[in-house]
């Protein structure tokens, strides 16, 4: 399990990109990945493309995040997600809260 982060090229995007386990021994990366969200930043991506398995603190690193970022972004965006992640974030009613594709 690894996780990366990627600004765009104009500063506006932060992607945060997560590979194997979205689980509780990504906390402190995770957090450390959009602590310095800047003004300029509209938009963050977390990227589940290469994400296998997620559990109940992900969903709440999740949650931690729109808390912390509040108004400073947009949009918070979850992508790529395969379809038993994305099942899970349903259950969760994640859609509602956050933009998932």
């Amino acid at each position: 399990m690894s996780l990366s982060k990627n600004a765009s090229a104009d500063g506006k995007t932060l992607t945060i990109q997560i590979k194997g386990k979205f689980d509780f021994n990504l906390v402190q990366s995770f957090r450390q990945a959009y602590a310095e969200v800047g003004s300029q930043t509209e938009k963050v991506v977390v990227d589940l493309r290469d994400t296998d398995y997620m559990d109940s603190s992900a969903l709440g690193m999740l949650l931690n995040m729109k808390k912390t970022l509040g108004d400073s972004v947009s949009s918070i965006q979850i992508s790529n997600c395969r379809p038993q992640l994305k099942k899970i974030l349903q259950i969760s009613r994640f859609d509602k809260k956050f933009d998932i594709d």
